[in-house]
């Protein structure tokens, strides 16, 4: 009705809806309008970084199946060489000498059948501290040799030079290495305790070494600037020695700590080597023979002092 209520003879551009405004009129701001479906926050990973993680764990469980293949291929290789010498027995095969040699090697030695996988790296380095010290102390010889050829006052010490080489590198394998692979070979509590008695005499003895005391037959620090006042090339030989045994020093102490570590992961004690001792010690056939010929003795004397006190 309100079409009726009009005026038909008005300007028709008054009320015309389609006019476009006047220019000081300003249209209302209309916000801008958003998609229905909003974009995430966080991208999800591309595929190819999901195609790359999924190869370094293929990667790595490959290689986790190849180290358990190698371990049990290693134990398999120790059980057939066990085997084989349950059959034919031990040969020695150390040291390592030509068979046309008057004398036979002495010990059997074979890291991968006697230690352990998880210890075979500390006795291997052992192995080589042994070998480092007994190169260090042939090249004393010769040290101790140059100052010597300078200094005539020397001769002692060129002499204990060669006694120390001769001692020291037998006595150190058999007291001391020997009983360190006997311990991690068999899990020795007495063994163990024979090694740290031992090694650390021999310990007191690098640090000696590495002194190089007048007269004791070692170029140490003491030793070598002395010879570097007699003569510089020989001083120089001297200090590069007295480095060697400052080194087998600092190692020793190293590897004391490494090897005690060990030994308490492996459940020894001081009761188990005593226990271990005591048995030993009965199961000994000269100690037997031993304790059966003072039991018989004293039973005789025993009953011939009854048998005097029968008569009287």
């Amino acid at each position: 009705m309100s079409d009726f209520d009009s005026n038909p003879f008005a300007d028709p551009d008054i009320n015309n809806p389609f006019k476009p405004p006047p220019g000081n009129v300003k249209m209302p701001n209309v916000p801008s309008t958003q998609p229905a479906i909003m974009k995430p926050t966080e991208e999800h990973p591309a595929y190819t970084q999901i195609a790359k993680e999924h190869a370094l764990a293929q990667a790595e469980l490959l290689k986790r199946q190849e180290e358990l293949e190698r371990k049990a291929a290693e134990l398999d290789r120790r059980e057939r060489e066990m085997q084989n010498l349950s059959q034919h027995g031990r040969k020695n095969n150390w040291p390592p000498l030509p068979g046309s040699f008057p004398v036979g090697p002495c010990f059997y030695q074979d890291f991968s059948v006697d230690i352990p996988v998880e210890f075979q790296k500390t006795v291997k380095i052992m192995y080589y501290l042994w070998m480092f010290h007994a190169v260090t102390l042939f090249l004393n010889i010769f040290g101790c040799l140059a100052w010597f050829c300078v200094d005539s006052a020397r001769g002692v010490d060129f002499g204990l030079s060669i006694l120390w080489f001769l001692l020291f590198t037998p006595c150190s394998f058999v007291c001391w290495y020997r009983p360190l692979y006997g311990a991690f070979r068999s899990d020795s509590s007495f063994r163990f305790f024979v090694f740290f008695f031992v090694y650390i005499c021999q310990f007191a003895v690098h640090v000696l070494q590495a002194a190089g005391f007048h007269n004791w037959g070692n170029c140490g620090w003491i030793s070598s600037l002395t010879g570097l006042n007699n003569n510089i090339p020989v001083g120089i030989m001297m200090i590069i020695i007295a480095a060697l045994f400052t080194a087998s020093a600092v190692i020793s102490l190293v590897m004391f700590k490494k090897v005690h570590g060990l030994y308490r992961t492996t459940g020894a004690s001081f009761e188990k080597a005593q226990q271990e001792f005591a048995t030993g010690v009965m199961s000994n056939k000269t100690v037997q023979t031993a304790a059966a010929n003072a039991a018989s003795t004293a039973a005789t004397s025993a009953a011939q002092n009854a048998f005097k006190g029968n008569q009287i």
